[in-house]
């Protein structure tokens, strides 16, 4: 699985043993820099503890630490009996924030696209009906696109709109415009908030050719309804997340734990 063995070192050993930052995390910021500066890639094998450990002469306890939170933050995986080695980190989908792919990806500093695979206008069935709370039989426009950041297939979302509160809206090619965007400037609206569930799922055959993924790989489901603060439906929709790029995040409040 590994693509080849790294056992070389960064430029400098030199750490600041007097300072506030603990030994740890200066080697994982070392080596977190070796991977930013390209002297490291995914697949590639880190330097064991024990290499760690006399390089920088810290104890392999310390070097532990610094692997295990490569780790924790997303930048290493452990093979047993192999080694550790460099992985893709994860994005972070904070759940508390309602915000589009595209305006997602350009906060990180990613350039986003999108294919169309489907725009199509239907007759909403009954449960669709209800969630977007028209008649059955409703015109509803569906939108269908694989989203790409930075020129890799990252999720397909799945989208639905009632044409009676935005006529004309099925006229304008979705394969280039957000459609957020469009709906705040040409129809004055703006979502308030949403009512989301998250599940893991198995990727289709389809998610899998689409995503280059295997069949059957784990995926981050977010199935949502997004509302004005006339609390009238704007959309129902659900985005399918590759799971080895995303995981979902959340900040609780506290109140009282016993």
């Amino acid at each position: 699985m590994a693509k080849s063995e790294v056992r070389s070192f960064p430029r400098t050993s030199s750490l600041d043993k007097d300072g506030f930052i603990p030994l740890y995390h200066q080697i994982q910021r070392a080596l977190i820099a070796r991977i930013h500066a390209g002297e490291l890639s995914v697949g590639d094998c880190f330097p064991s503890e024990y290499e760690l450990a006399r390089f920088y002469q810290v104890s392999r306890i310390t070097a532990r630490q610094a692997l295990n939170h490569l780790k924790s933050s997303g930048y290493a995986i452990s093979q047993k009996g192999r080694g550790t080695y460099v992985t893709q980190p994860k994005l972070e989908k904070n759940i508390m924030h309602l915000r589009g792919f595209t305006e997602d990806m350009k906060r990180r500093g990613i350039i986003p696209t999108s294919r169309l695979l489907e725009q199509s206008v239907l007759q909403a069935p009954a449960s669709l009906a209800e969630e977007l709370r028209v008649d059955a039989a409703s015109p509803v426009l569906r939108i269908r696109r694989l989203r790409i950041g930075d020129g890799t297939p990252m999720a397909l979302e799945e989208s639905h709109v009632p044409l009676k509160h935005y006529p004309g809206l099925e006229r304008i090619s979705f394969a280039e415009n957000s459609l957020y965007a469009v709906l705040r400037d040409q129809y004055g609206v703006r979502a308030a908030w949403a009512d989301e569930v998250l599940e893991a799922s198995p990727a289709t055959r389809e998610e899998s050719e689409l995503l280059s993924i295997p069949k059957g790989a784990i995926m981050l489901s977010i199935s949502r309804v997004i509302m004005t603060t006339a609390e009238i439906p704007i959309e129902v929709a659900c985005s399918r997340y590759c799971g080895d790029l995303y995981r979902a995040s959340i900040r609780v409040p506290t109140t009282i734990i016993e």
